[in-house]
């Protein structure tokens, strides 16, 4: 559980950093260099990777001090905080309102970040004279755009929405997003702005799509 929040808490600011880069590379591309530097590139990793972790802490020992019941099957595919709160027993209010409160300084406050640097680099894009310049620029932002999307929009749900036993299905879909799929994705997605890897799409689609159909 530990690593497991950590890794997410750990997307989450990356995703802003990410955001905060294209930001700076629209909204002001001659000082790129020199905002973006390697040292400052650096610090921004380092400190994603090292913010989550003394909270992510208290987070996973607070949970596993409850007292339990009798059951000890979790009913999800992996040691999500969810899927524990639901096993244990007595008042869990103090522990909900813990997640709550993480979820929003590791959920909602980096996404929130993300909203403030694509409504100006929306601004900026706007007021780009020729269709192509912003054409150009909304596909720098693209894939980190679907990425958020599927990233946070899953992650968001699960830990934001109340809980309950008739949400049992719906955890369990939406955690597949955010621990499975869009990690799976998170390659292809990125890449579709290569121009190598959009030629070689482009060669391997029609050679498929003929062998599909002389073989029907």
């Amino acid at each position: 559980m530990f690593f497991f929040l950590v890794l997410g808490a750990t997307e989450c600011f990356l995703l802003a950093v990410m955001a905060y880069d294209r930001y700076v590379a629209i909204c002001n591309p001659l000082h790129y260099p020199l905002v973006m530097n390697h040292k400052f590139c650096i610090q921004l990793v380092a400190a994603s990777w090292i913010s989550g972790i003394p909270i992510q802490i208290g987070m996973t020992v607070q949970i596993f001090t409850l007292p339990f019941c009798e059951c000890n099957q979790i009913n999800h595919f992996f040691c999500d905080i969810p899927a524990m709160l639901k096993l244990a027993c007595g008042n869990i209010f103090v522990n909900e309102m813990v997640v709550y409160l993480c979820a929003v300084l590791f959920v909602t406050l980096p996404f929130l970040l993300i909203l403030v640097s694509y409504s100006r680099i929306i601004s900026t894009i706007l007021k780009l004279p020729s269709n192509t310049g912003r054409t150009k620029a909304f596909s720098t932002c693209s894939s980190h755009l679907i990425v958020v999307v599927l990233f946070y929009g899953s992650a968001a749900i699960n830990y934001l929405k109340p809980q309950s036993n008739q949400y049992k299905g719906i955890d369990k879909l939406l955690s597949l997003f955010y621990t499975i799929l869009t990690p799976m994705f998170n390659p292809m997605i990125y890449s579709l702005r290569n121009k190598d890897v959009t030629e070689a799409l482009r060669r391997v689609l029609p050679k498929s799509l003929a062998m599909r159909d002389n073989r029907s």
